[in-house]
């Protein structure tokens, strides 16, 4: 098992390490020139020789790329020239955001998938098995911009449930927080719901009709039991491999979330930036983006081992 960590260990650093330098070589490749941007009407030779020397991208290009490592490494990711707001502040204003809908999202996905994938596994290929199949076919085929735009037309313009736009924090008001944030997380829960119900389902089909459940049922156990403490268990574990995709998938759905519901997350700011062609808050959130994606996979991946004894022998 410490063997196995230390290997993770190491591909994690590695590949995080490749990510940096594909962040950091792909913001060179935004149309257009920051200087411009930056100096506006001011924008002769002389001040963009300054600029280049002050920002240091007269020099090498090796050079720029660890010099932007070293102060990474410091909690420096530089400082938005449209705005002049540190990365680092921006980021902490939009990453409780991303993390929000992402855990609200995510409970409302799983408190709908699991008892319905039970329900469905109980008696497979029924009239329940085979409409909530349907409609998970269906949810799958919506990208998340469309469910936004129906969302937003029933709950807010038709029936004024939910705001359609705006973002109220939780520091200010509980309940404000959770009608600010209900609308576009239930946009983002509809796909994992088809993801996870799927998952769950066809893991369930399968354990049930595996012997240690034919010896639980023939005790005389109850089938919500032999459902929820013999067979759930075991067929959770592609849930969990799911559930770890589909958080770190949900980063680029918020972003299309974030910028129809006009919240300032980690996507909107990202957007505003790259339109801005402001380069160092491009690197900074597209770094913390991936590195948080990355993780959280590694995160998954470590439980897995750690809960599938099969998976900790191989």
């Amino acid at each position: 098992m410490r063997k196995y960590v230390l290997t993770k260990v190491v591909q994690l650093l590695a590949v995080s390490f490749i990510i940096s330098v594909a962040v950091f070589l792909l913001v060179h490749l935004l149309p257009g020139d920051p200087t411009v941007t930056i100096l506006g009407p001011d924008d002769t030779p002389q001040n963009k020789a300054i600029l280049l020397h002050q920002l240091g991208l007269d020099k090498g290009l090796v050079t720029q790329y660890w010099t932007w490592l070293d102060n990474v490494f410091h909690g420096n990711l530089g400082r938005s020239f449209t705005t002049r707001q540190s990365v680092t502040n921006a980021l902490s204003v939009a990453v409780p955001i991303d993390v929000e809908l992402i855990v609200v999202s995510q409970v409302m996905a799983l408190v709908v998938a699991i008892p319905l994938a039970l329900l469905a596994a109980r008696r497979p290929n029924r009239y329940l098995d085979r409409i909530a199949t349907t409609t998970s076919f269906g949810l799958l085929a919506l990208p998340v911009f469309v469910i936004s735009t129906i969302g937003t037309l029933i709950l807010a313009v038709k029936l004024h449930a939910l705001p359609a736009t705006g973002f109220t924090r939780l520091s200010q008001s509980f309940g404000d927080n959770l009608r600010s944030v209900l609308l576009p997380s239930i946009a983002l829960a509809l796909g994992s719901v088809a993801i996870y119900y799927r998952l769950l389902r066809s893991d369930l089909v399968g354990t049930l009709q595996e012997d240690f459940v034919t010896m639980a049922r023939s005790k005389g156990l109850s089938t919500f039991y032999v459902l929820t403490r013999h067979a759930l268990r075991p067929s959770s574990f592609s849930l969990l491999a799911g559930l770890g995709i589909s958080i770190g998938s949900l980063f680029t759905g918020a972003f299309v979330v974030e910028y129809i519901f006009q919240l300032p997350g980690i996507g909107y700011q990202l957007w505003s930036a790259i339109n801005a062609r402001d380069y160092l808050v491009v690197q900074g959130m597209a770094l913390v983006a991936a590195i948080a994606y990355l993780f959280i996979n590694f995160v998954i991946d470590f439980l897995l081992t750690t809960l599938d004894p099969r998976v900790r022998r191989a």
